[in-house]
């Protein structure tokens, strides 16, 4: 698997508006959008910082992932995304060393991207994601 860079940092945020605060006018990070992608209950607002970004994450649902996390563990870091070369082939070696995947099959995530998610359980806690561009 060849892991190209630190894609962005997930963090579940209450309100984006709340969280763009702190992210762009305390931090001075500029805002690049927001976008909701429907299929995983969640709007997304980007911050990019050099190679990557900031990912803020707001629910769209009381039922939906984020809502859950904030739920269980309060608002903060959620996920930390690593952009891959090839998702098919990282997933396929991934599953063949048997780790426990949370998608077998990419996605489609914000931006457009093909992402997938390793259950926390395989990685000593941390949700993590690839993703491909």
């Amino acid at each position: 698997m060849e892991i190209l860079k630190i894609d962005h940092l997930g963090i579940a945020v209450n309100s984006i508006g709340d969280g763009k605060n702190f992210w762009s006018d305390i931090l001075g990070l500029r805002f690049e959008g927001s976008e909701t992608v429907e299929t995983q209950k969640v709007t997304t607002a980007f911050f990019p910082v050099g190679d990557s970004e900031v990912e803020l994450l707001e629910s769209t649902s009381p039922d939906g992932p984020v809502a859950k996390f904030i739920e269980k563990k309060g608002p903060g870091f959620q996920h930390v995304a690593f952009r891959v070369a090839n998702i098919d082939a990282a997933l396929k070696e991934l599953k063949e060393k048997g780790i426990q995947l949370i998608d077998e099959q990419p996605r489609i995530g914000a931006g457009g991207a093909r992402i997938a998610f390793l259950h926390p359980k395989a990685t000593g806690g941390v949700l993590v994601e690839l993703c491909e561009r």
